[in-house]
């Protein structure tokens, strides 16, 4: 029966966005970060990106990301100047306590903004922090 299907929610589980410098190419990137801020580790964590605004579609990514111990991040990918226009999606997925877990983050276009930056503890850096 429907009433005997258990759905876990997901919490602790972040996607932040942090402007960052490169050496590399010595300019300031946008890159996204996975943030498990729970006491436990999650396990064969995917996150699946996208971008989108009407018609306009980015191509899907696919991140394998694995586990991930408690209070901790990794770097997802590179957000490139042009998708900031977009709507940015990131669906997460991943096990803890022997359950699936799923959680969709999004910013709408035009959030991702040098003036929306703000303190994220845990990265001990700026960025924005999504709102799902």
């Amino acid at each position: 029966m429907k009433k005997d299907i258990e759905i876990p929610v997901a919490k602790d589980v972040q996607i932040a966005v942090i402007l960052e410098w490169n050496d590399e190419f010595l300019s300031k990137d946008w890159n996204v970060y996975l943030i498990n801020n729970s006491k436990d580790t999650i396990e064969m964590a995917i996150v699946v990106s996208k971008g989108f605004d009407g018609d306009v579609k980015t191509s899907t990514m696919r991140h394998g990301i694995g586990a991930m111990e408690p209070k901790s991040y990794r770097k997802v990918e590179l957000l490139q100047e042009d998708v900031l226009a977009l709507n940015n999606e990131f669906f997460v997925t991943f096990f803890k306590e022997n359950k699936l877990f799923e959680k969709r983050f999004l910013f709408p276009k035009h959030t991702i903004t040098e003036e929306s930056l703000a303190p994220i503890p845990i990265l001990n850096q700026e960025g924005i922090l999504s709102n799902n």
